[in-house]
C-alpha cells in the first residue's frame, strides 16, 4: 500500500489554513513611505513550497533566516493553489512546475517569474497499474487518466496523448489532488497516473505499479520561480537575496546527495531509501528567465489556448520580472 499518511496529514493542514486579506496602504507621505520600507525590511516573506525542490533545502537550513530575511512557510499540495494565494496577496513567492502560471496568467493573475530552472522530465511518470493492459500511450485511449488540472502533469498529459496521436478528449480526464490520485490509483479507481516526485517515487516501488513512460524526451520543460508583482517591485533586493541563496542551496545539494535526501525524507516522511530516488532525479538551481525560456513556455500556452484548455492566449514575456543585476550563482 503507499504511504498516504503524510499526503492526508498535508491535505488537513491546508485545509486549516486561512489566508489574510492586505492591509491598506498608507498615503505616501516622506514620514509614511520610510516607516513603510522599514516594516517591509522586517516583514516576513511568505513562501509557498510543496514537497520537493530548492525550497526545502532553505527552510530546513533556515537558510533566508541566516541572511536576515524572516520567512513565512505555507505548504501546498500543488501548484495551482498555491499560486490562488499568491493572487489572493497571501504568498509573496512560490515555486511551481510550467503550467499553474500559464494558468494564473490566463486567469488575470498579476504574477512575475522570478526565475526559471529547465529539468529534463525524469522526475515525472505517466504509471500504470501492471493488471491493466496499457503498455504504449496509444492504449490510454479510453482508459481512466489521472492528473492535476493546472499542474505540470497537465502538460505532459497533453504532450504524452499527442505524441500518440490522441487528444485530450481521447481519455477519460480524471482531475485530482496528488493525494486524491495516489489513492484512487492503489484502489483500482483509476488505470493510469500522470505525477511528479515525490508521488511518483513512492508509488514505483509498489509492485502493482509499473512506468509507462517519464516525461524525458516527451515533455522537457521548465520549473519557475514565480513572485507578486507588488513583492517583485517592492523588494527586488529581497527577491534577489531569495534567489541566491537558492543557488547557494543547490550548490550544497550537488555536493551532498546523502543529506539533500535525508533533509526530503524529514519534510516528506517518506522513506529515505525512496526520497534518494526521488532527490537525485531534482534540479535545484535556478537561472533568469531567458529568451529559450520564454519560448518553451509561450508554445505551452498557445498550445493550452488552441485546445480551448485556457480561455485565452496569453503573452508570457509580459509577466518575466527584469531583475536590477544578475542573479548570485546562476549557472550558465
Amino acid at each position: 500500500m503507499l504511504n498516504l499518511k503524510w499526503e492526508t496529514d498535508v491535505t488537513s493542514r491546508l485545509s486549516r489554513r486561512r489566508f489574510g486579506l492586505a492591509l491598506a496602504i498608507p498615503a505616501l507621505t516622506a514620514p509614511a513611505f520610510m516607516g513603510r520600507s522599514r516594516a517591509h525590511a522586517a516583514s516576513p516573506v511568505r513562501i509557498g513550497y510543496q514537497k520537493n525542490g530548492s525550497l526545502v533545502i532553505l527552510r530546513q537550513q533556515r537558510r533566508l533566516e541566516a541572511l536576515g530575511i524572516p520567512a513565512e512557510w505555507i505548504e501546498f499540495p500543488s501548484g495551482p493553489p498555491m499560486l490562488e494565494a499568491l493572487n489572493a496577496g497571501a504568498v509573496d513567492f512560490g515555486a511551481t512546475g510550467d503550467t499553474p502560471p500559464i494558468f494564473a496568467q490566463a486567469a488575470g493573475a498579476d504574477l512575475l517569474y522570478a526565475g526559471g530552472q529547465p529539468v529534463s522530465g525524469r522526475n515525472a511518470a505517466i504509471l500504470v497499474r501492471k493488471d491493466v493492459p496499457i503498455h504504449k500511450l496509444g492504449d490510454l485511449r479510453g482508459k481512466r487518466l489521472a492528473f492535476t488540472k493546472g499542474s505540470s502533469a497537465h502538460n505532459f498529459v497533453v504532450r504524452a496523448l499527442a505524441s500518440a496521436s490522441l487528444g485530450p478528449g481521447d481519455v477519460q480526464a480524471v482531475q485530482l489532488q496528488p493525494s486524491d490520485a495516489a489513492a484512487a490509483f492503489r484502489q483500482g479507481s483509476i488505470d493510469a497516473w500522470a505525477i511528479w516526485d515525490p508521488f511518483f517515487a513512492i508509488a514505483q516501488q509498489e509492485p502493482g505499479t509499473r512506468v509507462l513512460t517519464t516525461a524525458e524526451n516527451i515533455a522537457p520543460s521548465n520549473s519557475f520561480f514565480l513572485a507578486s508583482r507588488n513583492f517583485a517591485e517592492r523588494d527586488a533586493d529581497r527577491l534577489l537575496t531569495l534567489l541566491g541563496a537558492i543557488n547557494e542551496a543547490a550548490d550544497w545539494a550537488d555536493r551532498n546527495p546523502d543529506d539533500l535526501a535525508r533533509i526530503m525524507a524529514e519534510v516528506t516522511g517518506v522513506p529515505l531509501a525512496v526520497q534518494r530516488v526521488a532527490a537525485a532525479r531534482g534540479v535545484y538551481a535556478v537561472q533568469a528567465v531567458d529568451d529559450a525560456i520564454v519560448a518553451q513556455q509561450q508554445a505551452i500556452a498557445d498550445s493550452f489556448a488552441t485546445l480551448r484548455i485556457i480561455p485565452r492566449r496569453i503573452d508570457i514575456r509580459a509577466a518575466v520580472w527584469t531583475p536590477p543585476r544578475q542573479i548570485a550563482g546562476a549557472r550558465p
